[in-house]
């Protein structure tokens, strides 16, 4: 039976129509979808891990082969926490999900639809040119976002320039909470851990201690491949030798000090020598003022 058939476009799910696919992971398909109410336009996230399931004609998902059974269900509940995770989280540069519900035989989460491009556009076409000024208004706010989050006992565990986008407004979203896990979790979902090669830092690969150093270091990776062009070797093969470029010696003039030798530090693949916490590195880098707490 052929495995991860993405709804047909023109479904109706609780109330939205779904349109194209936008794309996903090896556990989820986005949709881009609209209200019937209204028309406004949502991103409708399904939880449909890669192999192990089949999809009916009415929709249905179900586990291709017994086999698949325990992985579904236990992909289908880190998805809800996701889902549940998400919803809780009210901050400006940060998404939150609408709503979310069961159909199927799996799990939807509602997004509005922000119009932007992620930081890989930036990177790929502005390469070099990514200044000072272009670096306060992207990273501020999302550490600040980060922080929100840390505070209410929930690390994201993938930051990085795919997950940031910058809307048409200019303001930034931290984005995919697919990765997010509880501080005091234990249980790290086994084969459904989810890292990113060069903006993981050591201790996700090794079965370390995850919290707010984790994704200290995931955003310093982001500024570091917004800076250079070009994202920190993974963190494995930096602990075998691979060399991380000498910012406060390779960027001197074109960025203050006190940022490149911040980002070098948060980049450090011993946790315990990276800024303590969110707050204490957004200082660092840029100032003091530069993370004022945001409004919900």
């Amino acid at each position: 039976m052929a495995s991860r058939l993405p709804l047909q476009t023109g479904y109706v799910l609780k109330g939205y129509t779904v349109g194209e696919v936008l794309g996903g992971g090896g556990f989820s398909l986005v949709y881009l979808a609209s209200s019937e109410l209204d028309r406004r336009k949502f991103v409708i996230k399904e939880y449909c891990p890669q192999d192990l399931v089949s999809r009916k004609p009415d929709g249905t998902l179900e586990p291709n082969a017994p086999l698949s059974q325990a992985p579904f269900r236990n992909g289908l509940e880190k998805f809800h926490f996701e889902a549940e995770r998400m919803s809780t989280v009210r901050h400006p540069n940060v998404i939150s999900v609408a709503e979310y519900f069961e159909a199927n035989n799996t799990l939807y989460m509602v997004m509005t639809h922000e119009e932007g491009r992620d930081l890989r556009w930036f990177i790929n076409k502005l390469a070099g040119e990514l200044d000072w000024d272009f670096l306060q208004q992207v990273f501020p706010p999302i550490g600040d976002g980060l922080w929100r989050m840390h505070q209410q006992g929930v690390v994201h565990l993938d930051v990085k320039p795919a997950n940031v986008l910058l809307r048409s407004s200019g303001q930034p979203l931290l984005l995919d909470f697919g990765a997010a896990q509880t501080m005091d979790n234990d249980d790290r979902f086994g084969s459904f851990q989810t890292l990113t090669h060069g903006f993981a830092p050591p201790e996700q690969y090794l079965d370390g201690d995850l919290g707010p150093w984790t994704d200290i270091y995931g955003l310093a990776a982001t500024i570091y491949n917004c800076i250079t062009g070009a994202s920190p070797p993974p963190a494995l093969k930096r602990r075998d030798g691979a060399s991380l470029e000498k910012l406060t010696v390779s960027r001197s003039g074109a960025y203050p000090y006190t940022l490149l030798k911040a980002v070098e530090d948060a980049l450090s693949l011993d946790q315990g020598q990276r800024p303590h916490d969110m707050h204490a590195f957004l200082s660092l880098a840029f100032g003091a003022a530069s993370h004022t707490p945001a409004t919900p």
